[in-house]
C-alpha cells in the first residue's frame, strides 16, 4: 500500500539522527527547568533569566554542554545538535502564538565594510543581512549536523514559561523585500 508519510529509503544518503526529535525534550526537562527557576527566584532576588544565563540553564536541563559562542548560533551542544538560545517576555506565555526574535551579529559595517545610508534602497541591504545570516548558519552546519533555536517564553515574574525549538535555517533573499 502506498503511504506518502513514510520516509523513503535512499541510496548514497546518510541520515544523521539528532539526539532527540524536535520539541521532544528529555522526560525530566520540565522538572529540571522548574528547579532552575525556583533556585533563580530564591537566590537572585529578581525574576530575570536571559542571555548567557538562559543558555547555561538550558544546557543543564538537557545535560548538554554550554559553550558561549561569538557566533551566537552554537551556544549549547548535545551530541550532534547545536542550539542558539533566545528568550522573550510575554504576559501569557502558554497562550502566546507569535514571538519576535532578534538575531545579532549581522553587521554590514563589519562584514562588508559598508556604512549605512538610511536613504538607500533597503532591498540590497536586507539581502546583505540575510547573506551574513546564511553564511553563519552554513558555517555552523559544517560542524554540527543539526542546528536549532530554543526559545524561552517567560512571564514578567517567571512564574509561567513555555519552551519550544525550531530548526535554524537559511533564508532565500529572493523571497523577501525590505522597507
Amino acid at each position: 500500500m502506498f503511504n506518502p508519510e513514510r520516509t523513503p529509503k535512499l541510496k548514497t544518503v546518510n541520515k544523521v539522527v539528532p539526539a532527540y526529535d524536535l520539541n521532544d525534550f528529555p522526560p525530566d526537562f520540565p522538572y529540571k527547568l522548574g528547579q532552575e527557576l525556583v533556585y533563580l527566584l530564591a537566590t537572585k532576588g529578581q525574576p530575570d533569566l536571559e542571555g548567557s544565563e538562559w543558555e547555561a540553564v538550558f544546557a543543564r536541563c538537557i545535560k548538554g554542554k554550554w559553550k558561549p559562542s561569538n557566533v551566537g548560533l552554537d551556544d549549547v551542544l548535545l551530541g550532534n545538535i547545536a542550539w542558539s538560545a533566545k528568550s522573550v517576555k510575554s504576559a501569557n506565555p502558554s497562550k502566546q502564538d507569535k514571538v519576535r526574535l532578534i538575531s545579532g551579529r549581522n553587521s554590514l559595517v563589519y562584514s562588508y565594510g559598508e556604512m549605512l545610508d538610511t536613504k538607500a534602497d533597503p532591498n540590497p541591504l536586507g539581502q546583505m543581512v540575510l547573506n551574513i545570516w546564511n553564511d553563519r548558519v552554513s558555517a555552523i552546519r559544517q560542524i554540527h549536523e543539526h542546528l536549532r533555536t530554543v526559545v524561552l517564553v517567560k512571564s514578567k515574574d517567571l512564574t509561567e514559561v513555555a519552551v519550544f525549538e525550531f530548526e535554524t535555517i537559511r533564508y532565500d533573499p529572493e523571497l523577501f523585500y525590505w522597507e
